[in-house]
């Protein structure tokens, strides 16, 4: 930047969306970055939902603008647009997400197939515990066993556990499988044994399932958590009363060095200006009756369709103020927030054993396939970490600030004779493309 280019004149394709000038901005997209932030870390995108410039929103949408980023204060343009409240955006946004979502798997393709070639077939189980400090809810969470199979370019996960966030869970007799010899959406399919049906992989949802989730997300907080992991750094953890040694444990066969995880900190954002005080009450409602253990997934009352807010009354305010602001004094540029922040230093330990057949490396490429399940997302960022030599044997990691997962690794066959069949979908198992309607 020349010393006569003030920041106004920095981001043209940001002003040009900020003011609403359509063509301005169709002419800018060819030569300049569709998803560059400006200094609030906001997108084109960001702003569009912000001011709620629809034509803008979906030409960006067509220009196939990043969904899943995060500006300065850890929004993405999904949560502004829930705030901002219009069905269509919200809509249309969460459409373009879904389509990212699943080009960036087929993207992903080739370093899966170069991880499951890399590694020899193998049976694992991984044994999930959740409990917590609070004794009532410690006794109603749930655990699983999770067993995993893997040959050649296949593998398989069978799980109790469909799904845990936000303590809500769904119990079941589910199968994943992925076939890496198939092709697009034929090599990945979830099987419900109970009611011997499969789904696999789908190009588009239906709008009836686009708009089931719209109306959840319209009802709810917006809520972004994450982990600060920049301060992490790992110990020993120790034993004894009046001498202390380094902590070494058995882990199932594995002779494990345990350590402690330090500095780890749980942030959690929320906010709810969209919501109607109805909404809020209901929700409300549904947290204590799970908390109470009188309530799963299964039993949360069904989201009436929701209509488009009103448009909040804007602050006039010009591409100068909001380009020269502090972060933190950013003029509000669409609904007033309401806006709730917690931060929970959380205790976490890990058992490392340095003799384990098994590769972390290839192991979390390979864990890319089982990215339905939300609870495997927290296990893949955990060790994705710098971690003390060895492979994790066992992990303790918080999952919600009340909850914690042990994550054990009980059961290691290498080199296992696992037969074909055990990666086909049954012959008597019917297509049922509604049943996992997340996926």
């Amino acid at each position: 930047m020349s010393e006569s280019t003030t920041v106004c004149d920095q981001y043209p394709l940001h002003r040009a969306v900020f003011e609403g000038n359509l063509r301005k901005v169709s002419s800018l997209l060819h030569d300049h970055d569709i998803d560059e932030r400006d200094s609030h870390g906001n997108t084109p995108l960001h702003l569009a939902v912000m001011l709620g410039h629809k034509e803008c929103v979906y030409l960006l949408l067509e220009k196939n603008a990043t969904i899943k980023v995060k500006n300065a204060s850890g929004w993405s343009p999904l949560a502004e647009a829930i705030s901002w409240g219009s069905r269509s955006i919200v809509k249309a946004v969460l459409r373009k997400m879904k389509e990212q979502n699943q080009h960036n798997i087929e993207r992903n393709r080739p370093k899966l197939m170069k991880a499951l070639h890399g590694l020899g077939d193998f049976y694992v189980e991984l044994k999930w515990d959740f409990t917590s400090w609070i004794p009532l809810v410690s006794r109603i969470l749930p655990s699983d066993t999770c067993k995993i199979s893997k040959k050649g370019c296949c593998i398989r996960l069978d799980s109790t556990l469909i799904d845990f966030a936000d303590m809500k869970w769904q119990r079941g007799d589910i199968s994943i499988i992925f076939n890496g010899d198939a092709e697009g959406t034929k090599s990945f399919a979830i099987l419900d044994n109970e009611k011997k049906v499969f789904q696999r992989m789908q190009d588009e949802d239906s709008d009836a399932e686009v708009d089931e989730e719209v109306d959840l997300l319209m009802s709810c907080d917006i809520v972004s958590a994450m982990m600060s992991t920049k301060p992490i750094t790992f110990s020993r953890s120790q034993d004894g009363w009046f001498f202390k040694e380094d902590k070494i444990e058995n882990v199932g066969s594995y002779v494990a060095n345990v350590y402690d995880v330090n500095g780890m900190t749980l942030i959690t954002k929320k906010r709810r200006e969209h919501l109607s005080k109805e909404d809020i009450v209901k929700n409300k409602a549904v947290v204590e009756s799970i908390s109470k253990g009188t309530s799963t997934v299964e039993s949360i009352p069904e989201v009436k369709r929701k209509k488009s807010l009103s448009a909040p009354a804007v602050e006039r305010c010009s591409w100068e103020k909001y380009i020269d602001s502090e972060t933190i004094n950013m003029p509000t540029l669409g609904r007033k927030t309401i806006f709730k922040e917690e931060k929970k230093t959380m205790k976490a330990t890990v058992a490392m054993n340095e003799g384990f057949p098994l590769k972390l490396e290839p192991l979390l490429n390979v864990l890319e396939v089982i990215a339905p399940f939300k609870h495997f997302d927290k296990l893949k960022d955990f060790v994705s970490l710098k971690l003390p030599p060895g492979f994790p044997v066992r992990v303790e990691i918080p999952v919600l600030p009340t909850i914690v997962a042990r994550i054990t690794f009980q059961k290691f066959e290498a080199e296992v004779k696992i037969p074909d069949s055990k990666f086909l979908i049954p012959k008597d198992f019917k297509e049922d493309p509604c049943r996992f309607p997340d996926l």
